[in-house]
């Protein structure tokens, strides 16, 4: 079946939504623009691994105890793959399904900052873990470290639910790429990373890994937006397609959500198994379960937990301005520009 292009579905009087097979390349007139103020607002925030000195870390390594130093190990074993992970589901399934000039230069933006992640965590791994077989073991992770898997096989489900979809020609293919792009938003940049980020800011709350913490800094402003453009492209989806948001759909995303959170739970018993001072499970998986609810406000569904945030360091952070991030476009984000403000709820 032959693609109609923008402007002669223009001519025709044609319906052309956001998921229709094709690849349209006319930016003018730009039909979402506000995926291209996203990709405006990443490229003010960009970069580089260069301005984080993960050196100054080293003295806090050496003095921390066996529970910490265990908790550290599993984390970056976590982030060796994670954000490879992300890169791939990007380019096997979304980039193709996208059908605006404007997400797709967003997109091919985030897979640029993605790539800037994982050379983050390589530079990580190679400060922290001096050992060559040590770091091997970490990028093997998935395959060594069972909640690490867990976590993996949960990613490639879902990689794999969609991986075989050359376009969204019918409702069912279409809502296959909806939860692909939810679980990938909500679920492992929304709350997999999230659960890493703040396990990086309870050590920097005593003082610690302060080096580890600034560089987090900016993965988390970068994740936040990847978030923020997946939710605008369900909700321009929802505006053209609402048949798409049913009851199903909504039992799904739920389902999803409670999966993710009892995987990081896991890692979670793995990361704090010998008992990390001033950080327990319960309050670890009240904090996924918050994280949860707040994916799921963010959808229109209701929560499933009812969860408060019971971490208070993750409001005294030394970050660039987040408060209410979804609600507004991020102009503060800027090349080279500091500051100091809080979290609001959204984290």
């Amino acid at each position: 079946m032959t693609t109609v292009p923008e402007s002669r579905a223009a001519s025709t009087g044609e319906r052309h939504m956001l998921l229709d097979p094709g690849m349209d390349l006319t930016l003018r007139p730009m039909r979402y623009p506000h995926f291209f103020d996203r990709f405006k607002d990443a490229i003010r925030n960009t970069w580089t691994v260069e301005e984080v000195d993960l050196h100054s870390d080293l003295a806090d390594l050496a003095r921390l105890s066996p529970a910490e130093q265990h908790l550290v190990s599993r984390l970056v074993a976590f982030f060796a793959t994670g954000d490879t992970i992300v890169a791939n589901n990007l380019v096997l399934n979304l980039y193709q399904h996208v059908n605006s000039p404007e997400g797709r230069l967003y997109l091919s933006r985030q897979l640029f900052e993605e790539a800037v992640h994982v050379q983050f965590y390589l530079n990580l791994l190679d400060t922290y873990v001096p050992d060559e077989k040590e770091r091997f073991a970490a990028f093997a992770a998935i395959e060594n470290i069972p909640s690490i898997r867990r976590k993996a096989e949960f990613c490639f489900r879902w990689i794999d639910s969609v991986f075989a979809l050359r376009e969204l020609r019918t409702r069912e293919d279409r809502r296959a790429f909806l939860l692909n792009l939810v679980c990938f938003a909500a679920c492992i940049e929304g709350l997999f990373f999230y659960g890493a980020f703040a396990y990086v800011y309870f050590l920097r709350s005593r003082g610690l890994l302060n080096g580890l913490a600034s560089g987090t800094n900016w993965v988390f402003r970068d994740e936040s937006m990847h978030m923020a453009f997946a939710f605008d492209v369900v909700e321009t989806v929802r505006r053209e397609e609402p048949d798409l948001f049913d009851d199903e759909m909504t039992r799904q995303v739920r389902e999803m959500l409670a999966e993710a959170v009892e995987c990081e739970a896991q890692f979670a018993e793995d990361l704090l198994e010998q008992g990390v001072s001033g950080l327990s499970l319960a309050e670890m998986r009240q904090y996924l379960q918050h994280v949860a609810d707040r994916r799921l406000a963010q959808l229109g569904i209701a929560p499933l937990y009812g969860s408060t945030n019971p971490f208070p360091f993750m409001d005294l952070q030394d970050v660039q301005e987040l408060s209410n991030f979804f609600e507004r476009r991020v102009s503060a984000y800027q090349v080279g520009v500091t500051g100091s403000v809080t979290f609001d709820d959204d984290f």
